[in-house]
């Protein structure tokens, strides 16, 4: 550690996402700070650099990462480069919170898998913040302590208010309900087995060759469904939700009730525009866990495991969505090492 016991860490990838982590570990959290940022573009890295005391620019992960300056790495990169960051981090035996997705494939993902498993301790938390989020939290102990039962459904929303130039339909899947399939894997503690995907005739709002909204329906190995309406082009705002069905009751996450306001003749609150707004604190929270963790030597929350599963149904979800038939999952067998609990360096 560096600095009396701070955690230097060193962000990949200088973009929106990126920018918002060095942000957040230099004026949000504590105990750690940015020692070092890197981007291919190397104007940008230095301009990010710039903004916090003695950070350094570099254009090349591996420089970073041999950096003595360094002791965790923050991955923010665009997905295909994700794989040789997380292989260097290995190789300096440094523990990395990788932004989702883990890798853009089920194959790629399972190679750090492997190399991780050759490490012989976990060393990756991927970024599912919703794993953070505290509404999600709450549901998650509710069900853990059987509150409602065992769990027979989960029924989710996603929506977007609306979409960047050159988004497709896979992204649905890939970029998006990629959250709700680790939603419902951390819920059920259950792995997702078979997928179908539904198309509705397109909302008249959805971009050209975009089918908007889609019906997801995924299956569990303990025989949950789980369906998510995914509608990224709804106009109004960004909105999650889920809501577990059990035995005895029902319980939902994400109507985010903030302030309720009457006035003028009407009532209502606040639809977030982005994820950014929305997860804000989840996204606090989740890089505060991971340094304060790191700290103790330990690797918790999703691992390169949880970032291979997703990848794999993913990858299921865009040939169920192509061919309209439902379409299984095929996982390899899970390792040892990703048994549930946190793991020691």
């Amino acid at each position: 550690m560096t600095r009396d016991g701070t955690l230097g860490v060193a962000v990949i990838g200088t973009g929106s996402m990126g920018s918002d982590h060095v942000r957040r570990i230099d004026q949000v959290i504590s105990g750690a700070r940015v020692s070092a940022v890197v981007d291919i573009d190397g104007d940008r890295a230095k301009s990010v650099a710039a903004l916090v005391d003695g950070c350094a620019a570099y254009t090349d992960p591996a420089a970073a990462m041999a950096c003595a300056d360094v002791d965790a790495v923050l991955v923010a990169s665009p997905g295909p480069a994700h794989e040789a960051a997380l292989l260097e981090a290995f190789a300096h035996d440094l523990p990395v919170l990788c932004e989702k997705p883990l890798t853009p494939d089920a194959a790629s993902a399972l190679r750090v898998v492997r190399a991780e498993e050759r490490l012989g301790h976990r060393r990756v938390q991927v970024g599912f913040m919703r794993r953070y989020d505290a509404e999600f939290a709450q549901l998650k102990a509710l069900l853990d302590a059987g509150g409602l039962g065992r769990p027979l459904m989960l029924h989710c929303t996603h929506r977007n208010a609306s979409t960047p130039p050159g988004f497709t339909s896979q992204m649905m899947i890939n970029d998006s309900v990629v959250h709700e399939i680790d939603v419902t894997r951390w819920l059920l503690e259950q792995e997702i087995t078979a997928v179908t995907v539904l198309r509705p005739a397109p909302s008249g709002a959805a971009p050209e060759a975009l089918s908007d909204p889609q019906l997801v329906l995924l299956e569990t190995s303990g025989g949950a469904i789980v369906d998510v309406e995914i509608f990224v082009n709804c106009g109004f705002g960004y909105q999650v939700r889920c809501e577990a069905v059990g035995e005895h009751g029902t319980a939902r996450a994400g109507d985010a009730h903030g302030l309720y306001v009457n006035a003028a003749g009407r009532w209502g609150g606040e639809i977030a525009q982005d994820y950014v707004v929305r997860f804000r604190d989840a996204y606090d929270r989740q890089v505060q866990a991971w340094v304060d963790a790191t700290r103790r030597g330990e690797t918790t929350g999703p691992s390169a495991w949880d970032g291979y599963a997703a990848a794999a149904v993913c990858e299921a979800g865009v040939r169920a969505q192509a061919s309209g038939e439902r379409t299984t999952v095929a996982l390899a067998e899970r390792p040892a090492l990703y048994a549930p609990g946190p793991a020691r360096a």
